[in-house]
């Protein structure tokens, strides 16, 4: 009876130890406490979550340095879940994809953005040199205006 009720126990500690700790719930000792996560990672994301929940895996290797597909696999393996979800390849070859698709898009408008810059610059230019023209010929228009009075004052 004895042996049954140490190896009941013995199971029921194995069961706790490996129990799964979710990232968006657990404290920072919590997360200290699953194997290859230090205080420094721990920190981080619980830095990271003050500023919204993880919503996925990727959510998280894109927010927390130092935590990379890799990493991520290990920690998985350790118990660590993002909203009760374990870690997959399928995850990290999706979170590239996506991280893959932001930086062109980013890099896209960026380019657009450079483009209209010089376009509205080069327009600038246009109306400066326009206005240039059109005081200038005010300029010389005054004066000859202001001869012609003097001319038919002499009648």
């Amino acid at each position: 009876m004895l042996k049954k009720i140490l190896a009941v126990l013995a199971m029921l500690y194995a069961v706790a130890s490996f129990a799964a700790v979710d990232v968006n719930k657990a404290t920072a000792a919590e997360l200290d406490a699953v194997k290859g996560i230090g205080p420094t990672t721990s920190k981080a994301i619980v830095a990271e979550r003050k500023k919204g929940d993880f919503k996925s895996w990727e959510d998280l290797i894109a927010r927390v340095k130092g935590i990379g597909e890799t990493k991520a696999t290990t920690l998985s393996k350790e118990g660590l879940t993002v909203s009760g979800a374990q870690f997959t390849k399928a995850d990290a070859k999706a979170a590239k994809k996506d991280a893959k698709e932001e930086k062109k898009e980013a890099k896209a408008a960026a380019k657009e953005e450079k483009k209209e810059a010089k376009a509205e610059k080069k327009e600038e230019k246009a109306m400066a040199k326009a206005d240039k023209k059109d005081e200038k010929k005010a300029a010389e228009a005054k004066p000859a205006a202001s001869a012609k009075p003097a001319a038919s004052a002499k009648k």
